[in-house]
Protein backbone atom coordinates (compact mmCIF):
# COMPACT_ATOMS: atom_id res chain seq x y z
CA UNK A 1 0.00 0.00 0.00
CA UNK A 2 1.20 3.70 -1.12
CA UNK A 3 -0.28 6.78 -0.24
CA UNK A 4 -0.83 9.40 2.43
CA UNK A 5 -1.85 9.97 6.18
CA UNK A 6 -5.61 8.99 5.52
CA UNK A 7 -4.07 5.53 4.94
CA UNK A 8 -0.92 5.39 6.74
CA UNK A 9 0.02 3.29 9.94
CA UNK A 10 -0.24 5.51 13.41
CA UNK A 11 1.76 5.62 16.29
CA UNK A 12 -0.10 3.93 19.31
CA UNK A 13 1.89 5.06 22.16
CA UNK A 14 0.47 7.05 24.61
CA UNK A 15 -2.99 6.13 23.84
CA UNK A 16 -3.39 7.84 20.31
CA UNK A 17 -6.51 7.51 18.79
CA UNK A 18 -5.58 8.45 15.28
CA UNK A 19 -5.71 5.67 12.70
CA UNK A 20 -5.29 5.18 8.79
CA UNK A 21 -7.67 2.98 6.99
CA UNK A 22 -4.91 0.83 5.86
CA UNK A 23 -3.76 -0.11 9.21
CA UNK A 24 -7.07 -1.84 9.82
CA UNK A 25 -7.03 -3.48 6.31
CA UNK A 26 -5.38 -6.45 7.29
CA UNK A 27 -8.21 -7.56 10.18
CA UNK A 28 -10.21 -7.80 6.53
CA UNK A 29 -8.29 -10.39 5.25
CA UNK A 30 -7.61 -14.40 6.00
CA UNK A 31 -3.81 -15.22 7.23
CA UNK A 32 -3.33 -16.06 3.69
CA UNK A 33 -3.20 -12.04 3.06
CA UNK A 34 0.05 -9.82 4.48
CA UNK A 35 -0.52 -6.13 4.26
CA UNK A 36 2.46 -4.10 4.30
CA UNK A 37 1.16 -0.81 4.49
CA UNK A 38 4.13 1.79 3.08
CA UNK A 39 1.77 4.85 3.11
CA UNK A 40 3.43 8.19 4.86
CA UNK A 41 1.33 11.12 6.49
CA UNK A 42 1.93 13.98 4.65
CA UNK A 43 3.42 12.57 1.33
CA UNK A 44 1.91 13.29 -2.34
CA UNK A 45 2.84 11.37 -5.21
CA UNK A 46 5.41 13.82 -6.04
CA UNK A 47 7.33 13.51 -2.53
CA UNK A 48 6.57 10.26 -2.40
CA UNK A 49 8.72 9.52 -5.43
CA UNK A 50 11.30 12.68 -4.64
CA UNK A 51 11.70 11.27 -1.41
CA UNK A 52 12.57 7.71 -2.30
CA UNK A 53 9.88 5.70 -0.93
CA UNK A 54 8.46 4.81 -3.75
CA UNK A 55 11.79 2.87 -4.95
CA UNK A 56 11.98 1.21 -1.61
CA UNK A 57 8.45 -0.08 -2.17
CA UNK A 58 9.29 -1.10 -5.97
CA UNK A 59 12.37 -3.15 -5.38
CA UNK A 60 10.12 -5.49 -2.93
CA UNK A 61 7.33 -5.82 -5.42
CA UNK A 62 7.19 -9.70 -6.01
CA UNK A 63 5.41 -11.02 -8.99
CA UNK A 64 1.74 -11.82 -7.99
CA UNK A 65 1.72 -8.67 -5.48
CA UNK A 66 -0.70 -5.99 -5.35
CA UNK A 67 -0.02 -2.27 -5.20
CA UNK A 68 -2.73 -0.60 -3.59
CA UNK A 69 -1.88 3.40 -4.91
CA UNK A 70 -4.53 6.17 -3.04
CA UNK A 71 -2.82 9.82 -3.37
CA UNK A 72 -4.40 13.31 -3.65
CA UNK A 73 -4.70 14.92 -0.44
CA UNK A 74 -1.44 15.98 -0.63
CA UNK A 75 -0.85 16.94 -4.53
CA UNK A 76 -3.45 19.65 -3.62
CA UNK A 77 -1.16 21.34 -1.48
CA UNK A 78 0.49 24.45 -2.88
CA UNK A 79 4.20 23.90 -1.93
CA UNK A 80 6.44 23.01 -4.52
CA UNK A 81 7.58 19.49 -3.04
CA UNK A 82 4.12 18.10 -2.71
CA UNK A 83 2.33 19.88 -5.58
CA UNK A 84 0.96 18.16 -8.61
CA UNK A 85 -1.86 19.13 -11.44
CA UNK A 86 -4.38 16.79 -12.49
CA UNK A 87 -4.57 16.05 -16.14
CA UNK A 88 -0.99 16.34 -16.17
CA UNK A 89 1.88 15.40 -13.44
CA UNK A 90 -0.24 14.09 -10.89
CA UNK A 91 -1.76 11.39 -13.82
CA UNK A 92 2.12 11.06 -14.90
CA UNK A 93 2.97 10.02 -11.32
CA UNK A 94 -0.03 7.30 -11.56
CA UNK A 95 1.00 5.94 -14.52
CA UNK A 96 4.40 5.29 -13.10
CA UNK A 97 3.44 3.80 -10.23
CA UNK A 98 1.37 1.73 -12.25
CA UNK A 99 4.13 1.00 -15.16
CA UNK A 100 6.45 0.06 -12.95
CA UNK A 101 4.50 -1.97 -10.39
CA UNK A 102 4.04 -4.39 -13.69
CA UNK A 103 7.60 -4.04 -14.44
CA UNK A 104 8.31 -5.81 -11.62
CA UNK A 105 5.16 -8.79 -12.17
CA UNK A 106 2.98 -6.57 -9.63
CA UNK A 107 -0.44 -5.70 -9.84
CA UNK A 108 -1.58 -2.05 -9.37
CA UNK A 109 -4.82 -0.85 -8.08
CA UNK A 110 -6.06 2.83 -7.87
CA UNK A 111 -8.13 4.37 -5.18
CA UNK A 112 -8.67 7.93 -5.32
CA UNK A 113 -9.16 9.83 -2.36
CA UNK A 114 -11.71 9.73 0.80
CA UNK A 115 -13.85 12.40 1.54
CA UNK A 116 -13.43 15.42 4.05
CA UNK A 117 -15.85 15.64 6.58
CA UNK A 118 -16.77 19.08 5.36
CA UNK A 119 -20.50 20.46 5.32
CA UNK A 120 -19.41 23.57 4.63
CA UNK A 121 -17.80 25.56 1.92
CA UNK A 122 -14.45 25.95 3.80
CA UNK A 123 -11.48 27.96 1.67
CA UNK A 124 -8.97 26.10 4.88
CA UNK A 125 -10.01 22.37 4.43
CA UNK A 126 -7.09 21.52 2.72
CA UNK A 127 -4.17 23.21 4.80
CA UNK A 128 -6.02 22.04 7.77
CA UNK A 129 -4.98 18.51 6.75
CA UNK A 130 -1.28 18.79 7.78
CA UNK A 131 -2.57 21.44 11.34
CA UNK A 132 -4.86 18.05 11.92
CA UNK A 133 -7.19 21.32 12.61
CA UNK A 134 -10.54 22.48 11.23
CA UNK A 135 -10.04 26.20 10.71
CA UNK A 136 -13.84 26.42 9.67
CA UNK A 137 -15.26 24.93 13.25
CA UNK A 138 -16.89 28.88 13.62
CA UNK A 139 -19.31 28.37 10.07
CA UNK A 140 -22.68 26.98 10.47
CA UNK A 141 -22.26 23.53 8.86
CA UNK A 142 -25.37 21.97 6.58
CA UNK A 143 -27.15 18.91 5.53
CA UNK A 144 -24.57 18.34 2.40
CA UNK A 145 -21.15 17.36 1.88
CA UNK A 146 -19.07 19.66 0.12
CA UNK A 147 -16.34 18.38 -2.33
CA UNK A 148 -13.08 19.23 -1.46
CA UNK A 149 -11.03 17.03 -4.02
CA UNK A 150 -12.34 18.56 -7.24
CA UNK A 151 -10.22 17.28 -10.42
CA UNK A 152 -8.02 14.98 -8.34
CA UNK A 153 -10.71 12.47 -8.03
CA UNK A 154 -10.61 12.32 -12.24
CA UNK A 155 -7.32 10.86 -12.21
CA UNK A 156 -7.32 8.23 -10.70
CA UNK A 157 -9.86 7.09 -12.74
CA UNK A 158 -8.84 8.39 -15.90
CA UNK A 159 -5.53 6.82 -15.49
CA UNK A 160 -7.00 3.20 -14.24
CA UNK A 161 -8.89 3.89 -17.94
CA UNK A 162 -6.51 4.40 -19.60
CA UNK A 163 -4.15 1.66 -18.21
CA UNK A 164 -6.63 -1.19 -18.53
CA UNK A 165 -6.10 -1.01 -14.03
CA UNK A 166 -8.90 -1.92 -11.40
CA UNK A 167 -10.42 1.32 -10.37
CA UNK A 168 -11.81 2.05 -6.64
CA UNK A 169 -14.06 4.67 -5.93
CA UNK A 170 -13.25 5.02 -2.12
CA UNK A 171 -14.59 8.53 -2.79
CA UNK A 172 -17.99 7.51 -3.07
CA UNK A 173 -18.24 4.81 -0.58
CA UNK A 174 -16.55 7.38 1.68
CA UNK A 175 -18.82 10.11 0.75
CA UNK A 176 -21.85 7.84 0.92
CA UNK A 177 -20.90 6.87 4.44
CA UNK A 178 -20.48 10.29 5.75
CA UNK A 179 -23.57 11.88 4.13
CA UNK A 180 -26.08 9.00 5.49
CA UNK A 181 -24.40 10.27 8.80
CA UNK A 182 -25.29 13.60 8.85
CA UNK A 183 -22.92 16.57 9.79
CA UNK A 184 -23.29 15.22 13.61
CA UNK A 185 -23.11 11.68 12.99
CA UNK A 186 -20.02 11.65 11.18
CA UNK A 187 -17.84 13.60 13.56
CA UNK A 188 -17.55 9.66 15.38
CA UNK A 189 -15.59 8.60 12.46
CA UNK A 190 -12.92 11.57 12.43
CA UNK A 191 -10.73 13.28 15.04
CA UNK A 192 -13.17 15.41 16.29
CA UNK A 193 -13.16 15.55 20.45
CA UNK A 194 -13.59 18.16 22.92
CA UNK A 195 -11.42 18.83 25.24
CA UNK A 196 -10.96 16.84 27.93
CA UNK A 197 -12.95 14.00 26.34
CA UNK A 198 -10.36 11.71 26.10
CA UNK A 199 -6.94 11.71 27.67
CA UNK A 200 -4.14 11.66 24.53
CA UNK A 201 -5.88 14.60 23.35
CA UNK A 202 -6.82 17.24 26.86
CA UNK A 203 -6.86 20.18 24.15
CA UNK A 204 -9.06 18.43 22.43
CA UNK A 205 -9.01 18.48 17.81
CA UNK A 206 -11.73 19.23 15.23
CA UNK A 207 -10.00 17.24 12.56
CA UNK A 208 -12.06 16.54 9.27
CA UNK A 209 -9.48 14.28 7.60
CA UNK A 210 -7.96 12.04 9.76
CA UNK A 211 -9.92 8.93 11.06
CA UNK A 212 -9.99 7.76 14.81
CA UNK A 213 -10.01 3.62 15.53
CA UNK A 214 -13.29 3.55 14.75
CA UNK A 215 -13.47 5.54 11.14
CA UNK A 216 -10.66 3.89 9.98
CA UNK A 217 -12.41 0.24 10.95
CA UNK A 218 -15.08 1.10 9.27
CA UNK A 219 -13.86 2.55 6.01
CA UNK A 220 -11.23 -0.16 5.95
CA UNK A 221 -14.50 -2.73 6.34
CA UNK A 222 -16.25 -0.79 3.41
CA UNK A 223 -12.62 -0.64 1.22
CA UNK A 224 -12.37 -4.29 1.60
CA UNK A 225 -15.81 -5.24 0.53
CA UNK A 226 -15.24 -2.92 -2.44
CA UNK A 227 -12.12 -5.19 -3.21
CA UNK A 228 -13.58 -8.15 -3.14
CA UNK A 229 -15.89 -7.35 -5.47
CA UNK A 230 -13.78 -5.94 -8.17
CA UNK A 231 -10.92 -8.15 -7.71
CA UNK A 232 -12.13 -12.02 -7.00
CA UNK A 233 -8.82 -13.50 -6.58
CA UNK A 234 -8.28 -11.46 -3.50
CA UNK A 235 -11.97 -11.25 -2.58
CA UNK A 236 -11.90 -15.25 -1.80
CA UNK A 237 -9.38 -13.92 1.54
CA UNK A 238 -11.71 -11.56 2.82
CA UNK A 239 -13.36 -11.13 5.66
CA UNK A 240 -15.51 -9.05 7.32
CA UNK A 241 -15.78 -9.00 10.87
CA UNK A 242 -17.74 -7.43 13.44
CA UNK A 243 -14.79 -6.16 15.61
CA UNK A 244 -11.09 -7.32 15.84
CA UNK A 245 -8.81 -6.87 18.52
CA UNK A 246 -5.03 -6.54 18.17
CA UNK A 247 -2.57 -5.46 20.30
CA UNK A 248 -0.97 -3.28 17.30
CA UNK A 249 -3.55 -1.19 16.75
CA UNK A 250 -5.01 -2.51 14.02
CA UNK A 251 -8.73 -3.76 15.47
CA UNK A 252 -11.40 -1.96 17.11
CA UNK A 253 -9.98 -3.24 20.74
CA UNK A 254 -6.37 -3.86 22.77
CA UNK A 255 -8.20 -5.97 25.26
CA UNK A 256 -10.49 -9.13 24.19
CA UNK A 257 -12.40 -8.99 27.27
CA UNK A 258 -13.21 -5.14 26.56
CA UNK A 259 -14.08 -6.11 22.81
CA UNK A 260 -16.29 -9.29 24.48
CA UNK A 261 -18.09 -6.51 26.93
CA UNK A 262 -18.91 -4.30 24.34
CA UNK A 263 -20.79 -6.77 22.36
CA UNK A 264 -24.38 -6.29 21.71
CA UNK A 265 -26.51 -9.03 23.75
CA UNK A 266 -28.71 -11.63 22.14
CA UNK A 267 -26.90 -10.72 18.81
CA UNK A 268 -24.47 -13.47 17.37
CA UNK A 269 -21.18 -11.07 16.78
CA UNK A 270 -17.81 -12.25 15.27
CA UNK A 271 -14.79 -11.14 16.95
CA UNK A 272 -11.61 -11.25 14.85
CA UNK A 273 -8.52 -12.20 17.79
CA UNK A 274 -5.89 -11.41 16.28
CA UNK A 275 -2.03 -13.47 17.20
CA UNK A 276 -0.85 -12.89 20.86
CA UNK A 277 -1.42 -14.86 23.98
CA UNK A 278 -4.95 -13.43 25.45
CA UNK A 279 -5.99 -13.55 28.61
CA UNK A 280 -9.51 -15.92 28.85
CA UNK A 281 -12.41 -13.95 28.54
CA UNK A 282 -15.62 -13.88 30.37
CA UNK A 283 -18.56 -14.55 28.20
CA UNK A 284 -22.14 -13.20 29.75
CA UNK A 285 -25.09 -15.71 29.09
CA UNK A 286 -26.36 -13.21 27.00
CA UNK A 287 -23.51 -12.97 24.62
CA UNK A 288 -23.71 -14.94 21.06
CA UNK A 289 -19.87 -14.57 20.29
CA UNK A 290 -18.24 -16.38 17.71
CA UNK A 291 -14.32 -15.87 18.50
CA UNK A 292 -12.06 -16.58 15.23
CA UNK A 293 -8.04 -16.90 15.96
CA UNK A 294 -5.17 -15.67 14.35
CA UNK A 295 -2.61 -18.55 13.60
CA UNK A 296 -0.67 -17.51 16.70
CA UNK A 297 -3.34 -16.55 18.98
CA UNK A 298 -3.83 -18.00 21.87
CA UNK A 299 -5.87 -18.47 25.41
CA UNK A 300 -4.01 -18.21 28.41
Amino acid sequence: MIGDSTMANKDISHGGLERGWGMMLKSFFTDDVIVANHAKNGRSSKSFISEGLWREVCEQIRPGDYVFIQFGHNDEKKDTVRHTEPGTTFDANLKMFVNETRKRGGIPVLFNSVVRRTFVASTTAIDDDDKRDNSSVGLVEGDTLVDTHGDYLVSPRKVAAETGTVFIDANKITHDLEQGLGPVGSKKLHMCYEPGEVPSLPDGRQDNTHYNVYGAYTVAGLLARAIAEKIPELGRYVRCYDAAVAKDGSGLYFDLQEAVDNVPDNKLTTVLVDKGEWAKPVIGKKKNIKLVFRDGATLK
